[in-house]
């Protein structure tokens, strides 16, 4: 318990991550003025579209240009016009020896409460061996699930909080929700009513063998879970930031760390998509999320700081070798652990 409580004032030298294509914009200068007075490296990773006069005070810019000058293997193997771009932030970040990064997207404004500050050990509900949590029925007495959630289990009743006790735990991983417009899949987006905002409840903490996705919108990471950032390229746009998550909370539960779900701190203004092409890409999320879980909950994996190059590789090597990802991933994330693991 002495670790724990020495962990929980280990916040100093973090970074703020966010992957865009956009011109300054508001929610851009927002953060950069927020985080230029907390004194948070705020680093923005452009892409092929991204003006070229990109400039913005308090804010890291990243052009294709620059990136190319990184010293990094990944930088020239990651495809050009996508999100996992974004690795290359977090490695920028890792290198300038931050303990926490956090990461959103440029269409996500923060609320005052998205500049608490972060502890590592948690107090909250603690689920463990439940299977899929819907984490957002918590939240709310209405009707939504995450993005990446089985549509097949939405209407399963959940259990009442005071069936899951209260406890003190270490999470690396920290998911906030975000109102207005959350993270939630094309079939609800085409379907249901917007806007939609959450109640502040509680704060629920998935331990082993409970499962639901989280995103890359509002999650912050503490340094022991940094190797467990990776983004995969080869697969579905919309299933990279959702698969990354399940890979994570496998490999978590080996080292007796739980994930929190904790309530909004963030409000979003969509930026504009095409739904039916969102749908599209959803698909293999929807076919297969729950079988890529059980196949990632039945690998052998081992706890440790050593183990976790392995255990990412032991993930990812099995979601390849059943056709999920493609092969050339692993190509990738051998280039990400050389750097991001010591």
């Amino acid at each position: 318990m002495a670790y724990l409580k020495e962990a929980d004032h280990m916040l100093a030298n973090m970074a703020l991550i966010i992957t865009s294509i956009s011109a300054p914009n508001r929610t851009l200068s927002i953060y950069a003025q927020a985080c230029r007075e907390r004194n948070i490296n705020f680093i923005v990773i452009g892409d092929m579209s991204s003006p070229p006069n990109f400039s913005l005070e308090g804010c890291d810019f990243w052009s294709m240009l620059r990136q190319a000058d990184l010293p990094f293997r990944l930088a020239k193997l990651i495809p050009e016009r996508h999100y996992a771009r974004k690795n290359l932030g977090y490695m920028i970040a890792i290198h300038s020896d931050v303990e926490i990064i956090i990461e959103t997207d440029d269409d996500n404004l923060p609320l005052e409460s998205f500049w608490t500050k972060r502890k590592l050990i948690q107090n909250g509900n603690l689920l463990t061996e439940t299977g899929w949590v819907n984490v957002y029925s918590y939240f709310t007495d209405g009707f939504i699930w995450p993005r990446g959630f089985p549509l097949e289990l939405v209407k399963q009743e959940h259990l009442p909080l005071s069936v899951f006790p209260e406890s003190e735990v270490i999470c690396p991983i920290q998911q906030g929700l975000a109102n207005e417009n959350p993270d939630i899949d094309a079939i609800f987006r085409l379907t249901a009513k917007l806007p939609f905002s959450f109640e502040k409840r509680a704060r629920i903490i998935l331990g082993k063998n409970s499962w639901c996705p989280f995103n890359s919108q509002n999650t912050t990471w503490f340094k022991q879970a940094f190797p467990l950032l990776y983004l995969p390229s080869y697969c579905s746009f919309r299933m990279t930031d959702i698969w990354r998550s399940f890979v994570a909370q496998r490999i978590c539960w080996a080292n007796d760390w739980s994930l929190l779900f904790h309530d909004p701190t963030v409000w979003q203004e969509r930026n504009e998509h095409d739904l039916m092409k969102d749908f599209e890409e959803e698909i293999p999320g929807y076919l297969n999320n729950r079988k890529l879980c059980a196949i990632l909950q039945d690998l052998d994996i081992y706890p440790g700081k050593k183990s976790l190059p392995d255990s990412m590789i032991t993930c990812y090597r099995s979601l390849v070798g059943l056709g999920f990802i493609g092969e050339q991933e692993l190509q990738l994330l051998n280039a990400w652990l050389e750097v991001v693991v010591p």
